[in-house]
């Protein structure tokens, strides 16, 4: 699993606009505090990261975000976990198989134990995995779990939890049952949300388990402190499996939300990290900015879109409408003249790159995607005029946007709309409390940027079922939809299937329930005496292979 004050824009001419916001940020971030780099222990290595917002939760059941599993990644570990490259690497588990139909896989786990001496068993996935499932846990991810046996039904209360398809085979050995075969399993495992918690701690504290002092985990790092809008710590943990490995003694995480600010603080010394920069700051930074060699860019299994809110939102339930904000979004000057960081503009859902889908050539599109922009805006106006919408009714909608996507792209979006006769006030909040609020259907049209949990289309299309809960934040319901994923889900001509979840796609592009801006790419400054750090397609550097120059 990414502020500024809301405001309108003119319409065009609009680069000269967005130029002025860029030196408003230059002035702002000019005068942020200078925070001096904690002190590290004699003969310690200790990490300062910067990691754009305080995390929501440190439970991996209920994290949603790439803030909070930056941090679990580090206390706790998976059955998989991923490997410096990205790709999926044993964990917890140090081998498995698959039975030749592809619906039993058996894992068998390392000798391990909590950090608190309590050895990990394979009872604490399968409490773990039933109490996720459980509504009362109120985890965005369940749905991640419909793959196993007769998960959907656990968690809709028509089976019991007993019937879920997790058995502990005895202490050490897991056997999972799946509704279907799923090859890219060994993906979902090494997702947070996979992750086991530990059931005695969870079973005596319930949810305040994951206050300091309480947490444990069976990761390379153990919880230390956390102090709200200052920093977390964590230290090395000696009762890891693999703790001889572990180069870093200590690591301080900081809620950067002023990636400015963040980017002065690397350039000084005071952290050695920080997980996002302003892309249009991307080209000055390798040039004449003076940090070269601090600057890693990658290609990102990442789409950024509109969500829109059909559910409460009257005029959002008008195809008309929807397409007519998705068809004057002028996606080449948001990624080619703002960003500029190599961010591709797209009206596809589903990423490029991502394995397992048809060829570029086959993937689905908006209807209008190859039309000129001139074009796009007459028809967009016409479609609003039919929805009876113009100079004497005009539509107005406010867009949220988490203060951890580029401001500036949402001010691109608002003098687009505004050229169509759109009034669109932006609200810019805290990244936590902006996707809470879309999860509980608190919004009109939402700026979403979704990074894919594993590599296979279905992360994206996915979100978009009927069933999945709160991460559909719209409420997308199509039962052809949902038909063609379902026998996606079973179908094992991987060509067969590619082309079934591409025409899902297709389907949800022309219902216009999103309107998808550009793919993305990962942006880091990490400081040149950090060795081992690997750029990779899903943005995921654990420390344990990590280290430090002097």
């Amino acid at each position: 699993m990414t502020l500024r004050r809301p405001g309108m824009l003119a319409p065009r001419p609009r680069p000269s606009a967005i130029l002025i916001g860029l030196a408003l940020l230059a002035l702002t971030a000019g005068c942020e505090r200078k925070v001096s780099r904690p002190a590290c222990p004699p003969g310690e290595r200790c990490l300062e990261y910067g990691n754009s917002s305080d995390p929501a939760t440190l439970d991996p059941s209920k994290a949603t975000g790439v803030i909070e599993a930056a941090v679990i990644d580090e206390l706790i570990e998976g059955l998989a976990v991923s490997a410096a490259d990205g790709s999926p690497a044993p964990g917890l588990a140090t081998h498995w198989e698959t039975s030749p139909d592809g619906l039993t896989w058996t894992l068998h786990l390392r000798p391990a134990v909590w950090s608190d001496g309590v050895p990990v068993t394979a009872d604490d996935f399968v409490f773990t995995y039933r109490r996720m499932l459980d509504p009362k846990t109120g985890s965005s991810y369940a749905y991640m779990l419909y793959l196993l046996k007769n998960g959907k039904a656990v968690a809709a209360g028509k089976a019991p939890p007993q019937a879920l398809g997790v058995t502990a085979v005895d202490a050490h050995t897991l056997r999972l049952t799946l509704e279907h075969p799923a090859p890219y399993l060994p993906q979902l495992l090494k997702h947070h949300s996979l992750y086991p918690v530990p059931a005695h701690v969870v079973q005596r504290w319930g949810d305040t388990w994951t206050r300091p002092g309480r947490y444990v985990g069976n990761g390379p790092y153990r919880l230390v402190s956390w102090k709200l809008g200052d920093y977390l710590r964590i230290e090395k943990n000696p009762l890891f499996h693999d703790a001889a490995k572990v180069c870093i003694d200590r690591i301080d995480f900081f809620p950067t939300q002023d990636k400015v600010s963040a980017e002065r603080r690397v350039k000084r010394g005071e952290l050695d990290v920080n997980n996002s920069i302003e892309a249009n700051r991307v080209a000055f930074l390798r040039a004449k900015g003076g940090m070269a060699p601090f600057v890693h860019t990658h290609p990102y299994l990442s789409s950024v879109y509109l969500a829109f809110n059909v559910r409460d939102t009257p005029a959002l339930k008008d195809i008309r409408v929807r397409r007519a904000i998705g068809m004057a979004i002028d996606r080449t000057f948001i990624t080619d003249k703002l960003l500029r960081a190599g961010q591709v503009p797209s009206t596809s859902f589903v990423p490029g790159g991502i394995a397992g889908y048809v060829p570029a050539a086959e993937r689905p599109r908006a209807p209008w995607a190859d039309w000129p922009l001139a074009q796009r805006q007459a028809q967009a106006r016409a479609l609003l005029a039919q929805a009876g919408y113009g100079p004497g009714h005009r539509l107005a909608l406010t867009m949220k946007i988490p203060n951890i996507q580029p401001s500036l792209a949402g001010q691109a979006i608002q003098a687009d709309l505004a050229l169509i006769g759109v009034k669109l006030t932006i609200a810019l909040q805290d990244a936590q409390v902006a996707f809470q609020s879309m999860q509980a259907g608190d919004f009109q049209v939402g700026v979403v940027g979704w990074i894919a949990d594993y590599d296979d289309p279905m992360t994206y299309l996915g979100l978009m079922k009927s069933d999945t809960g709160s991460q559909n934040y719209g409420g997308y319901a199509n039962p052809a939809y949902d038909a063609l994923l379902h026998h996606a889900d079973k179908e094992p001509d991987a060509a067969v299937r590619a082309r079934e979840m591409a025409s899902a796609e297709q389907i949800m592009l022309d219902d216009a329930y999103v309107a998808p801006i550009y793919t993305g790419v990962n942006l880091n400054l990490v400081s040149p005496r950090i060795t081992g750090w690997v750029d990779n397609a899903v943005d995921i550097h654990r420390a344990l292979y990590l280290c430090m120059r002097p």
